[in-house]
């Protein structure tokens, strides 16, 4: 980018994060409730982000989008992630679905939904994980479509945690249309209107007390061919790809997380006044302090080695791995060194730490557990020294 590129980027950086800040996190506990009344406040902030000029700045410009690439929107990123509602306030959540869409859908698919998903619309979900199935291993999925004599598919299973199936219009489903279990061919991804006959929303999954996840039901529902994302058979090649951008999108979001609770706890060591000085004299607390500051510092540049290996293309599961790995730690144990600071006052309703410390345990489990990446990362390492495919150096 150009000086006058980067000097533009961090202008946008700069009013997303007074956006978030003034507009989107004393709005927090009414948009973790959910419901109607955090439909309509979510609402209102799409449109104050429109009209802000701050809409959807990561998405196409030819369908309505800020048209930004990937490594200029990386700090807008942290910016909006600071809080969990962030993106969808700010109109970038569905980019996961509108770079996948625009991939691998029909025309169909990209003349009827892209448009309408990136104005705000129509919102999306992506359902892969099964109650009866490990998520870790997709290959078992149990969710069938199978071929309708006029064409077209009929999909029968259950999905459970599916982020905001409750007010989604459309979900991505990954079900199995041959083969038998543990093939990874004969899997296929399909986009199905939430209003089909047959779709059913069967319950919400609170999160450690969070709302926003469902278990969802398809029973026999009827799915145009023309709805079909990538080529049958050949979902996991489509959700790879899928999952490699969200997993960086996801660690960028959980940096601007890890920041605002590292401001916090230091915010409250030089204002909170003990009967010998403030906190900030005392050393345990100068610790909790330098190892959050170490893990932040750590963190980033791995997320940010990463995110630029995806904005060129590149396969990059080693950077990923690690990249998704260090920033979901950092949240978590950042934010639990601020609680510890804060004493009583972090565990209660006055700050977002509760909040923060739960996306940060949630992110160790989300699109893979640690255990996952930290088992195929140190598999591909010493693959490599063993004269196998080589890997991105580490």
């Amino acid at each position: 980018m150009t000086d006058h590129d980067v000097t533009a980027v961090d202008g946008l950086r700069k009013r997303v994060s007074a956006f978030v800040r003034d507009r989107v996190f004393p709005s927090e506990s009414y948009l973790d409730a959910g419901g109607p009344t955090a439909r309509d406040l979510r609402e209102r902030l799409r449109v104050e982000a429109r009209e802000s000029g701050l809409w959807a700045l990561p998405l196409p410009a030819e369908l309505g989008g800020g048209g930004l690439p990937l490594r200029a929107y990386a700090a807008i990123a942290e910016a909006e992630g600071a809080s969990d509602h962030g993106p969808a306030a700010l109109g970038s959540a569905s980019l996961l679905d509108v770079t996948m869409l625009s991939r691998h859908g029909s025309a169909r698919v990209g003349a009827e939904y892209l448009p309408r998903l990136v104005s705000g619309d129509l919102r999306t979900c992506y359902a892969m994980t099964e109650p009866d199935t490990p998520g870790t291993e997709p290959a078992l999925t149990a969710t069938r479509a199978e071929r309708r004599p006029g064409g077209g598919w009929r999909v029968t299973g259950r999905k459970w945690f599916v982020s905001n199936a409750g007010d989604a219009d459309l979900v991505t489903v990954l079900a199995r249309t041959s083969g038998q279990a543990g093939d990874r061919t004969g899997l296929s991804l399909l986009l199905v209107p939430t209003d089909s006959p047959g779709f059913r929303v069967v319950r919400e999954l609170p999160v450690l007390g969070a709302t926003g996840q469902y278990e969802i039901e398809f029973d026999g529902v009827e799915v145009d061919e023309d709805h079909l994302v990538g080529d049958t058979g050949q979902a996991l090649a489509v959700a790879a790809g899928r999952l490699q951008l969200g997993r960086t999108l996801r660690a960028l979001r959980w940096l601007g997380q890890a920041q605002r609770a590292f401001d916090l706890l230091c915010d409250r060591a030089v204002a909170r006044q003990g009967a010998r000085g403030p906190l900030a004299d005392r050393q345990l607390v100068q610790q909790h302090v330098f190892e959050s500051l170490l893990a932040l510092r750590t963190a980033r540049p791995l997320v940010y080695e990463a995110t630029a290996l995806v904005a060129d293309g590149r396969d990059a599961p080693v950077e990923v791995g690690l990249a998704k790995t260090a920033a979901a730690r950092t949240l978590q144990a950042v934010a639990d060194r601020a609680i510890q600071v804060f004493g009583a006052a972090g565990l209660g309703p006055d700050t977002p730490l509760p909040a923060l410390f739960r996306s940060g345990r949630t992110a160790r489990m989300l699109d893979g557990p640690d255990e996952q990446h930290v088992s195929s990362v140190a598999r591909r390492v010493l693959r490599s020294r063993q004269g196998g495919p080589a890997v991105t150096p580490v």
